[in-house]
């Protein structure tokens, strides 16, 4: 009988080739490592380093999901589907970030109080847990933005393993796909709290009802949005190859319709599209 041929992997590409190799410096700093906490908000970077924190350390890893009225309803459901599909150990835990009026007046330091916040939970599982170490998500592309959660990180002691793999998110999606995670592909996602100007309170209702506003687009078959929340006026930032549609006059007309049955008076679609950390342009007019 004639033997069967040998199935054979496409060849990497030099991309592929160059990603790949940060991988195996990622799994060997991870193996390194007694035990470890990550924290998992469902986004690719936290999926890839969730999936390889629980290759490299078996038990040994947990991924930690902080729930709060911050957390969208969408971004709980795709985390238990990770978790469900891969087999990561997983477990929620509650944050109370609202209880502080520093993170509540939504200053430009709301993202480290929310961080800070985090860490010290998580801190306290790994004591009672006896978890060696605590790590997070952040990657080499995010050094280029606007993000005070990484200075909480750094005063907690958390580590960064895709960073100092000098992993950036392509690479990440790369190897993610390669790895058949199925949020390889997902969209840029924040919490709810980035979607409310500097100096405008932030409190669980309006988070609520910005909540609902993204799972009407979601409905509607948009993929990658934001709605932001002026007051009144919900401003509606679509990806550059959805904005097209986001003009139809039923598709506007539905929106406006559903949005203002939220709550908002004024339903618009950003001219400029999505971007992320657009609130951020306003920090540098104060």
């Amino acid at each position: 009988m004639a033997s069967r041929p040998i199935a054979r992997l496409a060849q990497p590409s030099a991309e592929e080739a160059a990603a790949l190799a940060k991988e195996e410096r990622l799994f060997a700093s991870l193996r390194g490592l007694d035990s470890l906490l990550v924290a998992f908000s469902g986004g690719t970077d936290s999926c890839y380093l969730a999936w390889a924190a629980h290759r490299a350390l078996g038990e040994r890893s947990l991924a930690v999901t902080a729930l709060s009225a911050s957390f969208s309803h969408y971004d709980r459901e795709r985390a238990e589907e990770f978790v469900r599909v891969t087999g990561v150990r997983h477990e929620f835990i509650e944050t109370r970030e609202f209880e502080n009026p520093l993170y509540v007046a939504n200053d430009a330091n709301r993202c480290y109080h929310c961080k800070d916040e985090l860490f010290d939970r998580m801190e306290s599982l790994a004591r009672t847990r006896n978890f060696a170490a605590i790590a997070y998500g952040i990657q080499a592309d995010d050094t280029r933005d606007f993000r005070p959660g990484h200075r909480a990180a750094r005063e907690h002691r958390v580590l960064a393993p895709l960073l100092e793999a000098a992993l950036g998110k392509d690479e990440i999606r790369v190897l993610a796909r390669r790895a058949g995670l199925p949020a390889w592909d997902r969209p840029a996602s924040a919490c709810l709290s980035s979607r409310i100007p500097y100096g405008t309170p932030v409190t669980p209702e309006l988070l609520e009802k910005i909540d609902r506003a993204e799972a009407v687009l979601r409905e509607l078959g948009f993929r990658q949005f934001r709605v932001r929340a002026h007051g009144e006026l919900a401003r509606i930032e679509l990806a550059p190859d959805e904005l097209a549609r986001g003009f139809d006059p039923v598709i506007a007309q539905q929106m406006a319709v559903r949005l203002k049955a939220l709550g908002f008076s004024f339903v618009t679609v950003d001219l400029e599209g999505y971007r992320q950390g657009s609130l951020h342009s306003l920090l540098k007019k104060k």
